[in-house]
């Protein structure tokens, strides 16, 4: 049996292929389109998962779309009433928008892909979130969290799921309980993006990669602005809020009488005690992004006791032993590891795409286990899942625009790698199936050296152009890891594969793997084993056999306002257009200057 997922009109769009339940592709369209966050219908994506099975749309026996459009435009109705005459103005667009298309989404898909309509199935927002991440993980049964902006109606959703592998017994997934809109932990950090200078539903990360540099000395203000109640329930107070009735602002003249004015958009950030400050800093200017970052810091910090009360209690409730998160929310990599380690729970799973676009997985999933009964036959291992190019299509590339390179084996690569790294050159990687989600895996990174401090400039100022305070992530070979980080036995923490999860640095290794830890002493770290990506884990074990030191800094293959690379020529164009020093292609190197 074959299944089509579907996302997309709302943020990331994306399509996915199962084959007998089995995921055969995944990919976001903007890895196609080159337009970053591409939210139109995925129809290169589509196209790809079909040619990496070989089957044609026709062998196709169900599309399924990630949520349910008459619901959300239930929402929209009854909101825009609500809050009439504010609304007026984002009622009129998205009447133009829903009565000329979205709201006819059967349609729609078959118009872009022709298939009968009872082929077409449609599945609710949080379900197809929680499906994700409950019939990818290794468990046969979980506690489902799922927490994000907004679905049709809901933003937070728990209940309880199982996903057995064996044929006696039936797959099921339940949402029992429910927060819904305009209350959103989502929605609530969202405006705190937005109000600290960065754009919302892309600088979210910002704010985490900011709060380290602050301590949270504003969550009394945070706490005037949500409630949250001893079973994790919570509600906003609205009159902070304009997202419910704007379609342009997301806070109230009210919040900002409560915290002052934003933070000017794209201006420079830098505090008094950090070494991303420029040589001719001000103090002034430094205090005042001091209060911005304490700011960042408290928001973070009342976003993560909010999900660490909701998962207590959901443990308390169902007593399972595992827990899966989804939905946008579940990219707070920092809010993760404290549920790992403080929520109660054994185990943590999260699929790597746990955004809008893993809802074409979820939905494909959900629909395969609970609407048709498929046995469970699929665990998310790697998130190696995109598409790949073979040696003779990169050689092709290369030879016809003339660029010089050389080939190596793979012991000779790991080595002439790792000693690039060592020599502190910056290597853009590029090698096999391209990564499902945001994260960028070991097939389409920029590798550096993790021991230098200066390295993160270097890579921030002069290769991503990017603001110098974000901070990069460690790479880590599985069986080091607890050597330079305090965290549990890697080998079963799913989150750490997907660089899903922050944990402390241990003290003794902070200055070792300085350009790789965070200001706090954290690290964003993704643990990599030689049966998910051999290659990769073999540069990682060579540049540890040179230098002692089995860590690397690993950042996604793009420049500022790019996705991040598919073919080799996406590769090449920004290994072009930036600092680095070399290009791998699979085996093939290509150096600046020559071969």
């Amino acid at each position: 049996m074959l299944i089509l997922g579907i996302s997309c009109y709302y943020h990331d769009a994306a399509a996915v292929l199962l084959q007998d339940g089995r995921l055969v592709a995944a990919a976001e369209e903007e890895r196609f389109s080159r337009r970053k966050h591409d939210s139109g219908f995925p129809l290169h994506a589509v196209r790809f998962c079909l040619r990496t099975a070989g089957v044609r749309l026709e062998d196709v026996d169900y599309v399924v779309f990630y949520e349910k459009p008459l619901l959300k435009f239930d929402r929209i109705l009854r909101t825009a009433l609500a809050t009439w005459p504010r609304s007026l103005n984002p009622f009129r667009e998205a009447m133009l928008v829903w009565l000329g298309d979205k709201l006819w989404m059967r349609s729609d898909i078959r118009r872009h892909l022709p298939v009968p309509a009872a082929k077409v199935l449609f599945v609710e927002h949080h379900l197809s979130h929680a499906a994700s991440a409950l019939y990818s993980a290794p468990f046969e049964s979980a506690a489902l969290l799922t927490v994000d902006g907004v679905g049709e109606w809901t933003t937070t959703a728990t209940g309880q799921g199982t996903g057995a592998f064996t044929a006696d017994q039936v797959n099921r997934l339940e949402l029992t309980h429910e927060i819904r809109f305009p209350h959103s932990l989502g929605l609530l950090y969202s405006a705190f993006t937005a109000w600290l200078g960065f754009e919302v539903n892309e600088g979210e990360y910002k704010v985490m990669g900011m709060a380290p540099y602050g301590q949270p000395r504003y969550v009394d203000k945070v706490r005037q602005v949500i409630r949250v109640e001893s079973d994790g329930s919570f509600a906003l107070d609205l009159s902070y809020f304009t997202y419910h009735h704007s379609a342009t602002q997301t806070f109230s003249p009210k919040l900002v009488a409560l915290l002052g004015e934003p933070r000017p958009r794209e201006a420079d950030f830098y505090t008094a005690d950090t070494p991303e400050r420029p040589d001719d800093w001000s103090p002034e200017y430094a205090a005042q992004c001091q209060y911005y970052a304490d700011v960042a810091a408290s928001i973070q910090a009342v976003t993560e006791e909010t999900i660490l009360s909701i998962a207590r209690h959901l443990r308390q409730r169902t007593g399972e032993r595992n827990l899966v998160l989804a939905g946008g929310v579940a990219l707070n990599s920092v809010a993760n590891g404290r549920v790992l380690t403080e929520s109660g729970f054994e185990q943590v799973y999260i699929q790597p795409a746990a955004g809008d676009s893993g809802g074409a997985l979820g939905a494909a999933l959900y629909a395969y286990h609970v609407l048709l009964g498929g046995r469970r036959e699929f665990v998310m291992e790697h998130a190696y899942w995109g598409a790949e190019y073979s040696t003779a299509d990169t050689e092709a590339f290369l030879q016809r625009e003339s660029i010089a390179y050389r080939a190596y084996d793979d012991d000779a690569l790991s080595q002439q790698v790792a000693g690039l790294l060592d020599q502190q050159k910056v290597v853009g990687w590029f090698q096999g199936r391209f990564e499902w989600g945001p994260r960028a895996l070991g097939n389409r990174s920029i590798l550096a050296d993790a021991r230098p401090a200066a390295m993160k400039r270097i890579v921030n100022e002069k290769i991503k152009f990017r603001e110098p305070f974000r901070p990069f992530a460690p790479a880590v070979l599985e069986e080091a890891t607890t050597t330079f980080f305090d965290c549990p036995d890697p080998r079963g923490v799913y989150p750490l594969r997907f660089m899903l999860m922050v944990r402390p640095v241990q003290p003794a290794q902070r200055e070792v793997i300085a350009a790789t830890t965070h200001q706090d002493g954290s690290g964003r770290l993704q643990t990599v084993r030689r049966e998910w990506n051999q290659r990769y884990h073999d540069l990682l074990a060579a540049f540890g056999e040179r230098t002692g030191v089995p860590v690397i800094l690993n950042t996604s293959f793009n420049l500022r306002g790019e996705p991040i690379v598919n073919t080799p020529a996406n590769a090449y164009n920004t290994f072009m257009n930036s600092d680095m020093d070399a290009l791998v292609l699979g085996n093939l190197v290509v150096r600046k200057g020559g071969a």
